[in-house]
């Protein structure tokens, strides 16, 4: 069986970060428009409710903003509650398990994202990049190993 949700949207509110005791949630709804469109008629929009733990949560709250776009892949819940009253409710909602940027560009408003982080150095690799070297053809981005008894493979 498959249950795979995959969304692009914007956020139609400002996520908000909150604990169930020591693990993260951020519900947050994404509109989403329909690929199509009747004759002589406005695009349609799907407002779809969704669910993010833990990480994703975190990740959510602290880079996007209300009216940022979104991509989410999850998988789909269905939940039955009794509401105050006492009536018998359904919620249905996606439950985010991934998160992602959509390579839109940055506005000032919003956190600078985190640099990226550093790759690992092998231990006798050189940290200078020199051209003049007899046979390197490398890029100044890649360092030079000399040994190959520190190398993981």
């Amino acid at each position: 069986m498959i249950n795979n949700v995959v969304l692009m949207g914007r956020l139609t509110a400002e996520p908000e970060l909150k604990s169930t005791g020591t693990v993260s949630v951020c519900s947050f709804t994404l509109a989403v428009d329909r690929r199509y469109k009747g004759q002589d008629e406005e695009r349609q929009v799907d407002f779809i409710r969704c669910v993010a733990w833990r990480q994703a949560a975190e990740f959510l709250s602290r880079y996007f903003r209300k009216g940022s776009m979104v991509a989410v892949t999850g998988s789909l819940q269905v939940r039955n509650y009794e509401d105050k009253n006492g009536n018998k409710r359904q919620a249905t909602e996606v439950v985010a398990d991934q998160v992602s940027f959509t390579g839109e560009k940055q506005s000032d408003a919003e956190p600078p994202m985190p640099p990226p982080p550093q790759p690992r150095r092998a231990s006798k690799a050189t940290q200078s990049y020199s051209p003049s070297k007899p046979g390197y053809t490398g890029a100044p981005d890649f360092d030079e190993i000399t040994g190959d008894d520190d190398l993981p493979f």
